[in-house]
């Protein structure tokens, strides 16, 4: 073991010290019975955008907040065994993922780690919007969750906080 993570257990000793009484022994189901897929950008924090907190929703979170397979996999899960009814699609503005096509991705990460990355699939995004009517429509006609939650696209914009429905 090294000392890389040595701060972050630092801390995380002290937020163990005064974890939330609500929380412990709480079952995990989504409170508010809501699913957010949203990008794993730092300048995101998705409970507080919808005012929302721990425990009430679903967090998914990957470069560019697209329904991949693997947030498929996990809103299965959430509709069938978490109380989700309610899935929010949100990616954001100023979003690397939409600045870069795969090309330039896997050139910029074949350079800085002299690995070859030209075969890694990045999932840009050429088209935010198109993005999202495609993304809601993965979600809205999926075998294992169609008919049973309402689900919509959103925009976040990182600069003032608002979050607009575009689907």
């Amino acid at each position: 073991m090294t000392d890389a993570f040595a701060d972050l257990l630092a801390a995380n000793a002290d937020y163990s010290a005064s974890h939330a009484e609500e929380l412990k022994g709480f079952d995990g189901i989504a409170r508010a019975g809501v699913a957010i897929v949203t990008c794993m950008d730092s300048r995101i924090e998705p409970l507080q955008m919808v005012g929302l907190t721990h425990g009430d929703a679903k967090i998914f979170r990957n470069p560019g907040g697209r329904v991949t397979e693997a947030a498929l996999e996990a809103l299965v899960l959430g509709v069938h065994l978490l109380g989700v009814e309610r899935v929010l699609i949100v990616p954001h503005t100023r979003c690397a993922m939409t600045k870069f096509s795969e090309n330039e991705l896997r050139e910029k990460v074949t350079e800085v780690s002299g690995q070859d990355a030209w075969w890694q699939h990045f999932h840009v995004v050429a088209d935010q919007k198109a993005a999202l009517v495609e993304d809601v429509r993965r979600v809205t006609t999926h075998p294992l969750i169609a008919g049973r939650v309402e689900a919509g696209g959103f925009l976040y914009d990182v600069d003032t906080g608002a979050l607009t429905q575009l689907v």
